[in-house]
């Protein structure tokens, strides 16, 4: 049974909610099952160990605190990855990357990034009054932060919070998404038993009751929401955080488009965005699910896609070879085939794919044409292994399709000119772009939305920033 952390202490109770593995459907294990009264007393904690301690201005603290949180994850990393391979269906070959592995480093870049940051800026002087002011910047933390996270990557999304809200000298409350609450709650025992962060700096929930949530985006302590997840759940938390005027950000949905431009190498955008589609089985919200491609081209590319599907390995997530792995419950497998049923009754045609898989919840790669920007297929976050492939006229009209969406998140561009993909994703209205191939990801990268994607960037110096007030001083020197 993994326990809560709160206060510096972990918490078992006798109420518990089983993670469950969702390529055999069987119990991984127990997560103790926050209530209200443990989400309160998080807040309280946290609230104290900002207000009262020297959390928020001792940097050597924090940077040794980190520095063993980082030891610590590297010494259990095994056993962490283990765990998420069961707990989150992930393939294990991805969490040598953005699953496990590239978390641990965005930890390692924040840690370094205190010994340089730039803490207080000047300003110089100014005549006013006739008299000289000193004037200056002092970046201070903003206080106590609410980080909700989601369960595609719970490794990578909870480091991304809580490393860079901690270098900034925020104390913060944790919680889990609770398909995958243990990979959260472990982070929250090697806290507790291998660093010295102070209790009620970090405090660590799992629950899957709403009620707990809610708590955390409307308590008036609470200083902070960052949150990563579905647009629709994000609206509520802008909502509800309104009412106390709280800072928010929001990493969010996305629909994000490929565009094939027609002097691309066909084979080569074929086999990007097959395997890009099938990725932890669709389920990353920058994943380009809008395959754009010149009509004239459009059956020649569709064949080749098609083909490069059929040749994505996929199944067991813990054989290394596999790129593909389930969906995380039966309930998104449910949802992901409704959505591919209900494009085929309005007109889609299925190249491929598009049938559940037993054992576990699995689902084909799924291939789908004849399918236009309007419709939902084309609009909606699917968040499986489903392409939906829409034909364009000329580079005008591919730029307007791919903006054609509440969301802008990400986007890739495929020709043989850098030049020519740079001057098209230049007017893409996302936040991150890949550009023949060109892997944006990493620590000092900021990530995030346009439109209806989010607000503010995670990860980079920004990323920092986002957890850092500006407080202006002056001071009469002659």
């Amino acid at each position: 049974m993994k326990r809560l952390l709160i206060d510096g202490k972990l918490v078992g109770t006798d109420n518990t909610f089983d993670s469950i593995n969702p390529a055999n459907g069987e119990v991984v294990g127990a997560a103790v099952d926050a209530t209200v009264e443990h989400a309160e007393a998080a807040i309280a904690a946290a609230r104290k160990a900002f207000d009262t301690t020297d959390w928020a201005t001792d940097h050597e603290l924090r940077f040794r605190c980190l520095d063993q949180l980082h030891k610590a994850l590297d010494e259990h990393r095994e056993e962490l990855r283990d765990l998420t391979v069961a707990e989150v269906g992930v393939p294990r070959a991805l969490t040598y990357g953005p699953a496990l592995d590239a978390p641990i480093d965005v930890l390692r870049y924040y840690t370094d990034l205190i010994r340089d940051y730039a803490w207080t800026k000047d300003l110089g002087e100014v005549e006013a009054r006739g008299a000289k002011h000193h004037r200056w910047v002092e970046k201070e933390p903003v206080g106590v932060v609410a980080a909700i996270t989601a369960y595609n990557y719970p490794n990578q999304l909870a480091l991304a919070k809580l490393a860079p809200a901690l270098a900034a000298g925020c104390t913060v409350i944790l919680k889990g998404a609770p398909d995958t609450p243990l990979t959260t709650l472990f982070l929250g025992e090697l806290i507790a038993e291998h660093t010295d962060i102070p209790p009620g700096v970090v405090n660590v929930l799992a629950s899957p009751a709403p009620e707990v949530g809610e708590v955390l985006t409307a308590h008036r302590d609470v200083d902070m929401i960052t949150f990563t997840g579905s647009t629709p759940v994000g609206r509520r938390i802008m909502e509800v955080a309104s009412k106390t005027v709280k800072k928010v950000f929001l990493e969010l949905g996305g629909k994000s488009a490929m565009i094939v431009l027609d002097d691309a190498d066909f084979d080569t955008a074929a086999m990007m965005a097959a395997f890009t589609i099938c990725s932890h089985a669709g389920q990353g919200c920058a994943i380009t699910s809008r395959l754009l491609v010149p009509r004239e081209h459009h059956d020649e590319i569709v064949g080749k896609v098609a083909a490069m599907l059929g040749n994505v390995p996929w199944g067991d997530p813990t054989d290394p070879k596999n790129l593909m792995g389930p969906l995380i419950s039966e309930k998104q497998r449910d949802k992901v085939d409704a959505i591919v049923q209900r494009a085929v009754e309005g007109g889609a045609t299925l190249v491929t794919g598009g049938k559940r898989v037993d054992p576990g919840f699995f689902y084909e790669p799924t291939l789908l044409t004849d399918v236009a920007s309007g419709d939902e297929i084309a609009q909606d976050e699917v968040f499986g292994p489903v392409l939906a492939v829409i034909p364009y006229e000329d580079e005008d009209d591919a730029v307007r399709i791919a903006n054609d969406s509440i969301f802008g998140l990400s986007g890739a561009i495929v020709s043989r000119d850098n030049d020519r993909a740079i001057a098209v994703g230049r007017r893409i209205r996302t936040g991150t772009l890949s550009l023949n191939g060109g892997n944006y990801f990493a620590p000092d990268s900021p990530f995030g939305g346009y439109k209806q994607s989010g607000i503010g960037r995670e990860m980079g110096v920004v990323g920092l920033e986002e957890f850092l007030e500006g407080k202006t001083m002056a001071v009469v020197v002659g």
